[in-house]
């Protein structure tokens, strides 16, 4: 195990940000798995949760356990870390431009399909090879015009060619969920059962490019654009919601980390443990991104919630309310399908239109931008 660190470009004199890079096992020996904690930087239970994986795969790899590659970003976002306003943390957006730290990724699909026109065959394993020495040097080529751009660009670099990538993160008051690429709605369920996950999203585009998204997509893509090519979804990328922020604790980190350990050993990235356990029976199935339902404020008031995360919703169910401060109005708000209560705001003052809750439905047929802001 060895870790090194990466300068960020410098937007300030006197202002350096740096990423902290921990590498488990061998390059190009076995299969690569990339994760990283904490792109919204406010999300912290992942943070801790990189911490405890740090030691089990610490301990792994000094055993020779590690078949593969890991590697593993402990806090993916310093710039984020960095930002506080009136006491507030402020992880989730760039306060230089507002813009989200986990969407508009380089999309490098473009790129890439131009590179490998015309030489993709009936060898799926040279195929493969092709197309991550493409995505390489696509990445490799980027440039980046400040410090986010940076960021984003050589976090990608390092995830890029893995065969599994996981970026986790949390939600505000949230059961553990994950957001997957529909056709590997089968990985998505092996590490949702492994995890406990009350909620897995599938989608082939959210919207916006976010990380995980800017690593797996360019294989659906590429085997979209050349169906008579050899070709498999080469990348498993996933995010991964723990929970909400409050559920922050140490024994959560170890069992979400030896959750992904488990994951890692049946992909064969890490050795198989001596007695494996069977997969746990899955928590939920898996639903379509576009069916999940955001519950959205009519008005500004103080809202009062009648569902907590985890609870089943039936379809016209009152989920919440919204108290007008002028007039004592109670607006209830009901659902429109049913599902699981996926997620939910911690604060509880509205303003007209603020997605309030999440629903996993079903029923739903959303289209354009799929994730939140």
């Amino acid at each position: 195990m060895n870790i090194e660190t990466l300068e960020l470009a410098r937007a300030t004199p006197g202002l350096r940000h740096s990423l902290q890079v921990h590498r488990y096992g061998q390059p190009g020996r076995g299969p690569k798995a990339a994760i990283q904690a904490a792109l919204h930087a406010d999300e912290v239970p992942a943070l801790l949760v990189a911490q405890a994986l740090h030691r089990q795969l610490a301990a792994l790899d000094a055993a020779g356990r590690v078949l593969g590659e890991v590697v593993l970003v402990p806090y993916a976002n310093p710039v984020g870390l960095a930002q506080q306003l009136l006491a507030q943390h402020q992880g989730r957006f760039d306060l230089r431009d507002g813009a989200n730290f986990n969407r508009h990724v380089p999309d490098l699909t473009a790129t890439v399909a131009a590179a490998v026109a015309g030489r993709l065959g009936a060898d799926a394993a040279a195929n493969v090879a092709l197309v991550r020495e493409a995505l390489r040097t696509a990445a490799a080529g980027l440039s980046a015009r400040n410090p986010v751009d940076d960021l984003k660009i050589q976090l990608l670099r390092l995830a890029i060619d893995a065969d599994i990538v996981l970026d986790l993160h949390c939600d505000a008051q949230a059961v553990m969920h994950l957001y997957g690429l529909t056709p590997q709605s089968a990985l998505c369920e092996e590490l949702g059962a492994l995890l406990g996950a009350q909620a897995i999203l599938l989608a082939t585009e959210s919207g916006d490019s976010p990380f995980d998204e800017a690593c797996s997509r360019p294989w659906f893509v590429l085997q979209e654009q050349q169906p008579q090519a050899a070709l498999p979804l080469a990348c498993f990328s996933t995010t991964v919601e723990l929970r909400g922020e409050a559920d922050t604790s140490h024994e959560l980190a170890e069992q979400d980390a030896a959750a992904l350990v488990d994951f890692l050993r049946r992909r064969g990235v890490l050795a198989p443990a001596s007695a494996a356990a069977p997969l746990p029976a899955p928590r939920c199935q898996p639903t379509p991104l576009a069916g999940s339902e955001p519950i959205v404020a009519p008005g500004s008031g103080v809202v009062v919630f009648h569902k907590q995360p985890g609870e089943q919703v039936s379809a016209g169910e009152r989920v919440a309310d919204v108290v007008d401060v002028d007039t004592g109005e109670c607006q209830p708000i009901h659902a429109v399908s049913a599902g699981v209560l996926y997620a939910r705001v911690a604060t509880r003052w509205a303003t007209p239109g603020k997605r309030l809750a999440k629903i996993a439905g079903t029923t739903l047929a959303r289209t354009g931008k799929l994730l939140s802001a």
